[in-house]
């Protein structure tokens, strides 16, 4: 199954701003991850200003759907967003 990195760039004092809609932004992850779509999650540090989410999804429409009912998206927080197919190499077989 594909790999996707979905970029988030975000606005200035996005820490403080995120606060009214960091909870409804991490249920809708968390339930991606639950369902096995999400890899891994997270805001960048030092500058805060980019966040870098990983799929495992049959194709970008997973990821799109998620942009689409992101509550940062929605709320003006993500001033860009850029879904890209990931070539994993390394880390890539399946576990014994």
């Amino acid at each position: 199954m594909p790999y996707f990195a979905l970029f988030y760039e975000v606005v200035e004092d996005f820490p403080n701003k995120r606060l009214p809609f960091r909870e409804p932004h991490l249920q809708l992850a968390q339930q991606a991850h639950a369902r096995g779509e999400i890899v891994f999650a997270g805001a960048l540090a030092d500058p805060s200003d980019r966040a870098l989410i990983i799929f495992r999804a049959v194709d970008k429409t997973v990821v799109e759907n998620f942009v689409s009912q992101d509550p940062y998206v929605a709320n003006g927080l993500v001033s860009r967003w850029e879904i890209r197919p990931w070539n994993v190499v390394i880390g890539n077989q399946p576990e014994n």
